[in-house]
C-alpha cells in the first residue's frame, strides 16, 4: 500500500511501486488533466510537481512520488503549489486565456506546467531563456509563439 498525496488529499493506493505515477494519477486517482504523449519522458505532456519541481509523471515510479507532494494541472488551476508556484501558476493560466494559446489543448498542462516552474525559478527570462526551458514540451499544433508570448504575458504581470 502505498500513500499517494495529490494536490494536497491523500490517497492510499494498493499498486506495484514501479508503475509510472501518470497511471496512478490518471487511472486510480482519477484526474485526467496529465496526458500520456509518448511515454518516454520526451514530451512534457505528463509533466506535474512533485514537491515543488517539475517531472515527468511517465517515467516516475509511484514508489519515488510515495510521502512527496505531487500537484498536477488540476492543483495548480486551485492554487495549489509549493511557495511561489500557485501564484506564477495563476498568473500563467490567465496570459494563456488572454492570448488563446490552446489550439487542440492535449499538451497544454505539460506547457502550463513547465512555464510555471521556469517563471517561479526566473520570474524575467529572455526569449532565448524561455524557448531552451520549454523546449523539452513539444505542441503537435506548434504553437510555440502563443505559448512563448503568454510566458512573456505572465512574467509582466508578476512584476
Amino acid at each position: 500500500m502505498l500513500t499517494l498525496r495529490i494536490n494536497g488529499t491523500e490517497h492510499q493506493l494498493d499498486l506495484d511501486p514501479a508503475m509510472p505515477l501518470l497511471w496512478a494519477i490518471r487511472e486510480h486517482v482519477g484526474l485526467t488533466g496529465t496526458k500520456y504523449g509518448c511515454g518516454m519522458a520526451q514530451c512534457g505532456a505528463c509533466t506535474v510537481f512533485l514537491n515543488g519541481a517539475p517531472v515527468r509523471s511517465c517515467s516516475t515510479p509511484v514508489s519515488v512520488a510515495a510521502g512527496g507532494e505531487v500537484v498536477t494541472i488540476e492543483g495548480l488551476v486551485k492554487g495549489l503549489g509549493v511557495g511561489a508556484l500557485g501564484k506564477v501558476g495563476q498568473a500563467v493560466r490567465t496570459a494563456w486565456l488572454e492570448l488563446d494559446v490552446v489550439q487542440c489543448g492535449f499538451c497544454q498542462s505539460g506547457q502550463i506546467l513547465a512555464a510555471t516552474a521556469l517563471l517561479a525559478e526566473n520570474p524575467d527570462p529572455t526569449n532565448a531563456q524561455i524557448d531552451a526551458a520549454m523546449s523539452g514540451n513539444l505542441c503537435r499544433c506548434a504553437t510555440y509563439a502563443r505559448i512563448r508570448d503568454a510566458i512573456r504575458r505572465a512574467a509582466d504581470a508578476l512584476v
